[in-house]
């Protein structure tokens, strides 16, 4: 019976996954957080955050500029609310994107150049940071998971790879009713069932909670014969995992209907805009790491603007265009959210792609697109109680190569594991035994401090 009983909660699959979260080592349960928003397919640079006007229009792009909060400070002319709030981040223009390629999507979310399936047989098992997060930092609250992402694609997020699935991120598509869209960004009309958290055939929450108590009773008699630990524990996760399948937490942070109609019109009703509202919930409920696959399609990533004549993706005008307002709103209106909330300072928000894109436009046949181009990008940072209202490094004239300061991915995930208190010097083992570095090539960015 004791046997039979344990394995009916155990079948949850979640109180050994909590389990073996809480035995790792490290600072937990603060309120710190990291909300990545992938921009999945590489963003082009010269065409959003590191604009070039004066040069020639195959160098420049179709876009004007205009200038930001900060004097001397030009971004695209598309993103306007961004530009009036630069006071709150920090653009870095001088990204070495160098090996970084997309499907998988691995060298960025993970801070390893080595991570790159095409080139690597062991690309795809290098942590993301998410991951590392996860095990060292642990969600902030209790019955949380530590490291959510929104999945148009696996091939765009970074997994537990060499710490194990336990370290995966929970895939929170199913957990929350949203809009679906096509792989072109038309909206169906339809929705997401969001039955994660609906228990399966006959088994009610009055039943799992009977369960429960069975288990409470036949471990408080196995306690009364002999101590044991793997009971004990059972005890404790065993209540966590029943917890984050029926308890309220989970799934009041995943319920947007509970959310003040004033900020779901705020945010607005587009797909990635109500995933950006629910990562805000959700670092309030106590999760420690949020990804948002900015992504309609699930090939390279709707970012990857090679050129009109290469559908899905567009080109710059036609393709990237009107990524860009959505965009624009989206971050803006996250960051706002988190500041009016007091949140920011705890919540470090970040926006990037895979690499930038290729300093001339005209790419693959096409006359209005760009090709990958890792030899630089641009990112955005906002909140996480950092040094904003600053552009860090720069490009040459045509925005193809470094020209200041260059910042490489392990400089990202030194600053990310700063933030959550995480140790730079932690290691974890690889399937041969050998140690490895979280940070083998990075430190915190300094102007940042």
């Amino acid at each position: 019976m004791l046997k039979a009983s344990m394995a009916g909660l155990a079948g949850l699959s979640l109180p050994g996954l909590l389990r073996d979260r809480a035995r790792a080592d490290g600072p937990r349960s603060s309120n710190k957080a990291v909300i990545l928003l992938w921009m999945a397919g590489g963003p082009s640079h010269i065409d959003t955050w590191d604009p070039k006007p004066g040069r020639s229009t195959q160098n420049r792009g179709p876009f004007d500029v205009i200038p930001t909060k900060l004097p001397g400070v030009f971004f695209c002319e598309h993103l306007p609310k961004q530009a009036a709030m630069l006071d709150k981040f920090t653009i870095i223009r001088s990204v070495d994107a160098r090996f970084s390629n997309h499907e998988p999507n691995r060298v960025f979310q993970t801070a390893n150049r080595e991570a790159e399936p095409r080139l690597s047989p062991s690309g795809d098992m290098y942590p993301a940071i998410g991951s590392i997060v996860a095990k060292h930092h642990g969600a902030n609250r209790a019955a949380i998971p530590p490291y959510v992402a929104f999945q148009t694609s696996r091939s765009h997020i970074a997994h537990g790879g060499y710490l194990g699935t336990r370290f995966d991120p929970f895939i929170a598509n199913r957990a929350a009713k949203l809009p679906i869209y096509t792989d072109v960004g038309v909206d169906t009309g339809r929705t997401t069932e969001a039955d994660f958290f609906r228990l399966p055939g006959e088994l009610s929450q009055s039943r799992l909670l009977d369960r429960r108590a069975l288990l409470t009773d036949l471990d408080g008699l196995r306690r009364r014969i002999g101590r044991s630990e793997s009971i004990e524990a059972l005890d404790r996760y065993g209540h966590e995992a029943v917890e984050l399948l029926i308890g309220r937490r989970a799934q009041e942070a995943f319920n947007l209907s509970s959310e003040p109609q004033a900020t779901r019109d705020r945010y607005g009703k587009h797909l990635w805009c109500q995933q950006a509202l629910l990562a805000r919930r959700l670092v309030e409920a106590g999760v420690a790491f949020v990804t948002i696959d900015l992504s309609y399609h699930s090939a390279s990533g709707t970012w990857d603007t090679h050129g009109d004549n290469i559908p899905p993706y567009g080109g710059i005008s036609k393709g990237l265009k009107p990524l860009l307002p959505l965009f624009d709103h989206l971050i803006t209106t996250l960051v706002a959210d988190l500041d009016q909330r007091g949140r920011l300072d705890d919540v470090l928000v970040i926006a990037m792609g895979e690499f930038g894109r290729t300093p001339m436009m005209g790419t693959q046949g096409s006359s209005d697109g760009r090709d990958h181009w890792p030899v630089v990008m641009s990112m955005s940072l906002a909140g996480g109680g950092l040094r904003h209202g600053q552009v860090i490094g720069a490009t040459d004239a045509d925005g193809g190569h470094i020209k200041d300061r260059p910042v490489t991915p392990g400089d990202l995930a030194a600053t990310i594991y700063r933030h959550m208190g995480v140790p730079l010097e932690t290691t974890y083992l690889d399937t041969t035994g050998r140690p490895r570095w979280i940070i083998e090539d990075g430190s915190p960015i300094a102007e940042l401090s």
